[in-house]
C-alpha cells in the first residue's frame, strides 16, 4: 500500500467531437494487472511483520505493499482544415501490485493468520489499481475527440492534453493518498489488519 498520481486561457478554441468513430474507439482497452511478490520470514504473525518492516518496499516510506503502473499510450493526430484533432487514442497500461510472500512453509494456525492477512492486504491494494483504471479512461474520455482550432502543427492540442493530463494525475495521486489516510488512521481496515495480524498466531 502507498504509505507515503486556476485555469489559463491559451487563446485558442478547444472542443471534444462526438463521432460514431470515437464512440467506438472509447473504452476498447483492458488492464493488465500482475502480482510480484518479495520473500519474508518468520514463524509467528509478529515475525512475519517484522520481516515485511525490514523488506518491504519503498513507497515513500517503508511498506507493506505497493501498486505501481506502467502506461504507454497510442494516439493518432489529424489535421483537418486548420484545426488538429486526436483520432486515436488507445492506452496500454500494466499495473504490478508488490505483495509480501512468507518464503517457508507456516504453521496452520499462522497461516490461516496470514491468509486474512494478505486477502486484506491485496483487497487495499487493487482499489489503488481501480484508482489508477479510472484515471487512465478519464485521460481517454478527454483526449478521444479533443479538437483544437488553428492548430495546423498540432502543437496546441498537445500543450492542452499535457495540461489536461497534469489535473488528471494530481486529482489521482490526492484521491489514493485520501483513501490511505483512512485506512491506516487508527480504527481503519488496514490499521485494523495489521492488529489482528501481529496479535495473533
Amino acid at each position: 500500500m502507498r504509505l507515503q498520481t486556476a485555469s489559463i486561457f491559451i487563446g485558442f478554441s478547444i472542443s471534444v467531437l462526438t463521432t460514431l468513430a470515437g464512440q467506438a474507439n472509447a473504452a476498447d482497452w483492458q488492464a493488465v494487472e500482475q502480482i510480484k511478490t518479495y520473500a519474508i520470514t518468520g514463524k509467528t504473525g509478529i515475525d512475519l511483520y517484522r520481516s515485511i518492516g525490514e523488506k518491504g518496499p519503498q513507497a515513500g516510506v517503508q511498506a507493506i505493499a505497493h501498486t505501481s503502473f506502467k502506461l504507454t499510450w497510442t494516439r493518432k493526430y489529424e489535421v483537418q482544415g486548420t484545426a488538429c484533432a486526436i483520432t486515436v487514442a488507445k492506452p496500454k497500461l500494466i499495473i504490478t501490485y508488490t505483495m509480501p510472500k512468507p518464503a517457508n512453509p507456516l504453521p496452520p494456525d499462522v497461516a490461516q493468520n496470514w491468509a486474512r492477512f494478505i486477502a486484506g492486504v491485496e483487497k487495499h491494494e487493487r482499489v489503488h489499481g481501480g484508482f489508477t483504471k479510472e484515471l487512465v479512461q478519464q485521460i481517454q474520455d478527454f483526449s478521444l475527440g479533443l479538437w483544437v482550432e488553428n492548430d495546423p502543427d498540432c502543437k496546441r492540442i498537445r500543450e492542452v492534453l499535457t495540461k489536461r493530463l497534469g489535473e488528471l494525475s494530481k486529482a489521482e495521486r490526492a484521491r489514493n493518498a485520501e483513501f490511505d489516510r483512512i485506512e491506516l488512521s487508527d480504527g481503519g481496515a488496514v490499521h485494523q489488519l495489521i492488529l489482528a495480524f501481529v496479535n495473533g498466531p
